[in-house]
């Protein structure tokens, strides 16, 4: 079992592995430019809504930008570390395929709520996929349509990442609100495209989460905001210790 530990959480994580379970670190997500301002916009906006379990934010990828992530990447493990990028618009894409080393693994985040960004989805994104990235996956919106995956699907992306955080007045809602739109994109891409992979996140604290989603047809899972409780974190790790 795979098991990824997304952003922001994946930034502080090393790759570790627990029996069978693997746990892989997604850093990021990282723009061509940097985006200065985290520490300040993440006290301004994150906070945990009792009406909705979740936690909510509008950090809005404030990030240290691509060439600090590769500059950090290139003192770990290509195959073991995955590394989110959001492409802010399209004359972007050229430039970043020019920074990213080919065999850096590559984590598309085309779904942040909390910024505008130009050109949805992105022209020529299929231009990162290539044989020498082990992964190479889209992280999608709860509210993505079936059009926009058949989209690329057909750009050639096999691996899809369902989902990033829920649109909501105040920024993006992460926990358990995510699990229905997450078990209907999973529903829609295996139903259509069995050969495609999907990572299933959102609300999961404890091994029967996992097996709902893989029960659903989920082949990899994630965590994030799991990590802001250290005890259900830990118990996880215990728990899947066992699983075969």
């Amino acid at each position: 079992m795979i098991i990824f530990i997304s952003p922001p959480f994946g930034n502080y994580f090393p790759y570790f592995k627990v029996k069978n379970v693997e746990f892989i670190p997604i850093n990021g997500s990282f723009t061509l430019e940097k985006r200065d301002g985290l520490i300040p916009q993440i006290l301004k906006t994150l906070r945990y809504s009792f009406q909705d379990k979740g936690w909510v934010n509008k950090i809005g990828l404030r990030n240290k930008g691509i060439d600090y992530a590769i500059s950090q990447h290139k003192k770990g493990n290509y195959e073991h570390d995955i590394v989110s990028i959001a492409i802010m618009k399209t004359s972007e894409v050229t430039d970043l395929l020019d920074k990213i080393p080919r065999n850096m693994n590559i984590e598309i985040n085309v779904s942040c709520p909390n910024v505008d960004k130009e050109g949805s989805p992105p022209r020529n994104i299929e231009q990162f996929l290539n044989n020498e990235r082990k992964w190479c996956s889209l992280k999608l919106s709860p509210m993505t349509d079936e059009k926009t995956i058949d989209h690329y699907y057909n750009k050639g992306f096999r691996i899809f990442h369902c989902s990033n955080t829920l649109p909501v007045e105040n920024g993006g809602l992460s926990g358990p609100a995510l699990i229905p739109y997450t078990k209907k994109l999973t529903n829609y891409i295996k139903s259509n495209y069995p050969e495609a992979k999907v990572v299933c996140g959102g609300g999961i604290k404890t091994v029967d989460d996992i097996e709902s989603y893989r029960r659903n047809g989920g082949d990899y899972f994630s965590i994030s905001t799991l990590c802001f409780s250290p005890f259900l974190f830990c118990k996880l790790l215990y728990k899947v210790g066992g699983l075969p």
